[in-house]
């Protein structure tokens, strides 16, 4: 059960005993809520680095008296609620460096006939007590000298022994669960040089009649007294205000969760009598009035409220504070009506002329104000008021144009329903809270405003920095704010922090680059970089924005595109190229032709057999072919049927698709090679489909005329069986001389007929 750092938490296990076995390595040992009934000697004996025991919430009602005895670094020591019948000073006589000891809700009855804690010279705080303490003795807090915070429990505290709590020179802060009042004024008389805030709980007044300090003189050390849960009357009340002002270092006096039964009739002429109140801070919070709405009006408490300087009345259903009354508020500085009953009319009367001449700060948040005019109003007869907290009434509307006291620093609007910022807002504002109102704009002019507050609205962006050129802090928290760019955030130029968390940001490249890179930012923003979460795009939505990073194609998609087109441009102009360099085309052309010729049969039927030979031969041989050759052979005895392309191709139909008919319908195919033959295009199709169609079936239908010598090196190097074939079979050449002519019209007659 123990972690790195040697802290063993075995609490809630239904442990019986203490386990054996802790060695010295352990720090901290949790051994809480579990049924442990004695704690033996010698089991704690090797835990000598122990400093801090948990062991309340068992069953503890017996402890060896050496049981503790190795523990001489332990710091805190937890023995609340268990079963301690009482306490010895053995068990902690060699706690020395002991801060802190719980040891309430035990059944104990006293603390002993002597100190238990003699030897507990570093104890900063102490809990004791329970519903069965009844008697504390004198000499039973010898030892201690000073402690930070004393809570004892002594609701049943029957009999204390004057003097009990003077052994103590020092406490910060002491808190006692007390009913029983006699008590409560010994025991204030014990503290009054000791004890700085004095709390007490469950009390009911009256004190016994007699004084707080009787013989004693000042100065005293008593500042601030706490009543909570305390009952009180009319009576009692005013004899508790006669008694409190003899502490004249007594200055703040709290009253929480109280019950005051009656309607304010107080003995105001005594009061007065007893002279001025020291008091300067008053606090009253969720005190229970029965009949409020019958409370008389405190007419004769003047003289006791000079000298206050804060006030806070909260919760206490306070609907008015009479003219009268605030008129003599002559020093107060402060004053808090929160979370009470206030109404416009009624605060016309509460805030009357002449009211609260020294006040600057007033709360009225959580009321019933409806009016924000009139609230501005009234408000604007306090002269030194430069905070104002209106916050959380329902106004709804806001005027153009309002009346606020002229010095007025501090504005809280928030959660008023108000559906827009407009002039009425004071242009001598430094802070302005406008949170929590719908608001879809906020343009103002607020020239000296260092603090704007717009969580909880609408707004889509920043608002602009020209009309709040000294912004020190923005919190736009909770809108609907997408992003905001380098230019928006640098307009700022006196921006401290902003605070712009919890918003749904589009994690563009544009937002991510500047809020990534700009250096200051991170210093700048408030709950950087867990608050800040994207919420699109759709693949980083909920990944913190100061740990996205998007890809090039994501951020530069325009460009990316327009790359890609690019290249794929450059790309088929590199085919084309490499294409035509290399024929390319021509290999497409005639692999479409050679697998359409494939399907059909190798040899056409003799009845589709119509001409003697296909002539192919180049535009600029025409002459001689058509004029030459035709006339010598279509006009022989018997005539033999030439197919010419100019002559038998059909219109309209592919010429591919015409070159190869016409060369499956004819015997032979005859070529008139020339230097012009194997640049032309078309000649170079016929013959690569005789290379195809009629070379690989090795017969003899193709007759070479040569016109003129051709270089081989001429020949294009993919006939290569062409080439083959002129270099291994003999070929036909067109001579020079006339009687070489007819020797070769013998031989071209006699090869058609072959």
């Amino acid at each position: 059960s123990c972690d790195a750092s040697q802290l063993c938490n075995c609490s809630s296990m239904g442990l019986d005993f203490i386990p054996l076995g802790l060695t010295a390595k352990i720090t901290v040992l949790n051994l809480a809520y579990n049924r442990i009934k004695r704690i033996q000697s010698q089991v704690l004996q090797q835990a000598v680095n122990l400093r801090t025991l948990l062991l309340q919430s068992n069953k503890i009602s017996s402890i060896d008296e050496d049981s503790f005895q190795s523990l001489a670094k332990l710091e805190l020591l937890d023995l609340s609620n268990n079963s301690l019948a009482h306490l010895s000073p053995l068990w902690f006589g060699h706690l020395f460096s002991l801060q802190h000891l719980y040891l309430q809700g035990n059944s104990y009855r006293d603390l002993g006939q002597s100190s238990p804690f003699s030897s507990l010279r570093n104890l900063s705080s102490l809990h004791l007590g329970n519903s069965r303490l009844s008697v504390i003795r004198q000499g039973n807090f010898e030892g201690i000298e000073l402690l930070h915070k004393l809570w004892i429990d002594g609701s049943n505290l029957s009999q204390y022994e004057q003097g009990s709590l003077k052994s103590i020179k020092a406490i910060n802060h002491m808190i006692i669960n007390l009913r029983n009042s006699n008590i409560f004024s010994e025991i204030v008389r014990d503290t009054l040089y000791s004890v700085t805030w004095l709390e007490v709980t469950e009390i009911k007044l009256p004190f016994e009649n007699k004084s707080l300090v009787q013989n004693s003189t000042g100065p005293f050390r008593i500042q601030k007294l706490t009543f909570k849960e305390a009952f009180v009357t009319d009576q009692t009340l005013s004899q508790a205000i006669m008694l409190l002002k003899e502490i004249s270092s007594l200055k703040v006096l709290e009253a929480i969760n109280c019950v005051l039964e009656g309607k304010g009739r107080w003995n105001t002429e005594e009061i007065a009598r007893s002279g001025e109140s020291f008091v300067e801070t008053v606090t009253i919070i969720k005190v229970m009035i029965q009949n409020f709405h019958l409370f008389f009006d405190l007419e004769g408490m003047e003289s006791q409220i000079t000298r206050l300087k804060r006030l806070t009345i909260a919760s206490s259903n306070v609907f008015m504070v009479p003219c009268n009354l605030a008129k003599n508020f002559l020093s107060l500085l402060y004053l808090d009506f929160h979370d009470n009953l206030l109404v416009n009319n009624r605060l016309n009367e509460t805030i009357c002329k002449g009211s609260w001449p020294s006040l600057q700060t007033l709360n009225l948040s959580q009321n019933s104000l409806k009016s924000l005019e009139q609230t501005a109003e009234y408000t604007s007869r306090l002269p030194n008021l430069n905070n104002l907290d209106i916050s959380q009434n329902n106004f709804g509307e806001i005027p153009d144009a309002c009346e606020w006291p002229k010095h007025l620093k501090y504005l809280n609007l928030s959660s008023t329903q108000i559906p827009k910022v407009t002039k009425c807002i004071p242009p001598t504002l430094e802070v302005l809270d406008v949170s929590g109102n719908n608001l879809k704009e906020f343009g103002l002019q607020l020239s000296f405003l260092k603090e704007l507050y717009l969580t909880r609205n609408q707004l889509k962006t920043l608002p602009g920095a020209a009309p709040i050129p000294n912004l020190v802090a923005l919190s736009i928290r909770r809108n609907k704010l997408n992003s905001f760019s380098k230019e928006e955030f640098e307009s700022f130029r006196r921006m401290e922090l902003l605070d712009a968390s919890d918003n749904n940001f589009i994690c563009s490249c544009e937002f991510l680059s500047f809020i990534q890179h700009e250096a200051r930012l991170a210093q700048v923003l408030v709950g950087w970089p867990d608050r800040y979460v994207c919420d699109s795009p759709l693949a980083v939505r909920g990944a913190q924005v100061g740990a996205v990073h998007l890809s090039l194609m994501e951020c530069h998609r325009s460009l990316m595109v327009s790359l890609i087109c690019v290249l794929v441009f450059l790309v088929i102009l590199l085919l084309v190229a490499v294409g035509y360099k290399y024929h390319m085309v021509w290999y497409l052309r005639m692999t479409w032709a050679w697998l359409q010729a494939k399907r059909k049969p190798k040899r056409a039927p003799p009845k589709d057999v119509c001409y003697d030979a296909f002539v192919s031969y180049s535009e600029n041989d025409s002459d001689w072919v058509e004029n030459t050759m035709v006339r010598e052979l279509e006009q022989a005895c018997p005539p033999f049927r030439l197919c010419l392309h100019k002559r038998d191709f059909v219109p309209g139909k592919w010429i591919v698709d015409n070159i190869i008919d016409s060369i499956e319908k004819s015997r032979k195919t005859l070529f008139v090679l020339s230097e012009h033959f194997v640049q032309s295009e078309w000649c170079k199709y016929e013959l690569d489909f005789s290379h195809f169609r009629l070379f690989d079936e090795n017969n003899d239908a193709a007759i070479l005329v040569l016109l003129e010598p051709i270089q081989s090196n001429a020949i294009p190097k993919r006939f290569c069986k062409l080439r083959k074939i002129m270099n291994t079979k003999t070929y036909l050449e067109w001579p020079a001389g006339e009687e070489q002519q007819q020797v070769f019209w013998e031989n071209l007659k006699g090869a058609l007929k072959s």
